[in-house]
């Protein structure tokens, strides 16, 4: 009888009081892996510590300062002692049988030590997610709603980030190669960590919605940016590697920059929301350098100097 592959679960919690327990319970649920979850706890303020030690004995805790999710996150990589690491969110959900589905498509595609699924987004504050909801899902098969990027994904990638942190089954081995998460990016610090990946491993997608991507009033990407973490990934990795894939594949170079100077033109956008012209005319410069046809980097730029579009002249 074949062993069960043996899966670390990492899971930074920063407040999650509220969630930490139904994330918990659907991560035990899963089946076709030996399980050690890990939670870091990234200096909470609330319960959340307290409740995992009462209700959850088996769960691994490490409590820490806050030094944030990237930080969090190695510290439960460092910890990990399984051949395998996943990763899930303290406030996100994994449906049954994420697991088993990511081995079995790894396991078609010899060499694979990475893998991701797709999922739903999920608009909600409560605690538990709705039987309706997990019993639609539960039906819902592989097919083009769930389709995406799979394999070599780097130009892809270098689009949009495609893969979900909550949803990733990666190889401890490719951890220790391409290291660990960046903490010097607030915001992207998985985007980085996926393109680094996507140089050394086929990245396969499970075209089934196996996870719950929760989005409430706390969610850090409803926070305005204070950089452009997005484009900063990217043109460190186009900097790095260029457009070429390892397959031989090249990304649409059009494209890429086109991606490249939106980003900095919505940050440019927030930037003069914020009332900072100065700063959202250098971001509107840099979307320009990199596409000078960037039409909707001239627009913030006209606004940029118009009276009253800032408090600061």
């Amino acid at each position: 009888m074949t062993a069960l592959p043996r899966v670390s679960v990492v899971i930074p919690c920063f407040n999650a009081e509220r969630y930490i327990a139904s994330t918990l319970r659907a991560v035990q649920a899963q089946s076709g892996a030996q399980l050690e979850i890990i939670v870091v706890d990234d200096g909470s303020t609330d319960s959340s510590a307290a409740l995992i030690e009462r209700d959850f004995p088996e769960v691994r805790l490490l409590r820490r300062a806050n030094a944030g999710v990237a930080a969090a996150r190695n510290a439960g990589i460092a910890a990990a002692t399984a051949e395998w690491v996943a990763f899930c969110d303290a406030d996100d959900i994994w449906l049954q049988g994420k697991l088993a589905a990511q081995f079995a498509a790894m396991d078609k595609a010899p060499g694979c030590r990475m893998s991701y699924t797709a999922w739903e987004v999920w608009f909600s504050d409560a605690a538990e997610p709705e039987s309706a909801l997990l019993q639609r899902l539960a039906t819902e098969d592989s097919g083009p709603k769930w389709s995406g990027a799979t394999g070599w994904l780097y130009p892809e990638l270098l689009l949009d980030c495609v893969v979900w942190t909550s949803t990733v089954l990666m190889q401890r081995s490719l951890l220790n190669e391409i290291g660990d998460f960046d903490t010097s990016l607030r915001i992207g610090e998985d985007y980085d960590l996926w393109l680094r990946a996507s140089r050394v491993t086929r990245i396969e997608r499970v075209a089934r919605p196996l996870a719950l991507y929760r989005q409430h009033p706390a969610s850090i990407t409803r926070s305005a940016p204070r950089d452009n973490y997005r484009g900063r990934v990217v043109q460190r990795a186009l900097d790095t590697w260029g457009l070429v894939g390892p397959d031989g594949r090249v990304a649409d170079v059009a494209a890429v920059r086109a991606e490249l100077a939106s980003s900095w033109s919505q940050f440019a956008y927030v930037q003069l929301q914020a009332g900072q012209r100065h700063a959202a005319r250098s971001s509107v410069r840099e979307a320009l350098r990199v596409q000078p046809g960037h039409w909707p980097g001239w627009k913030l730029l006209l606004r940029s100097c118009l009276p009253g579009m800032g408090r600061n002249a």
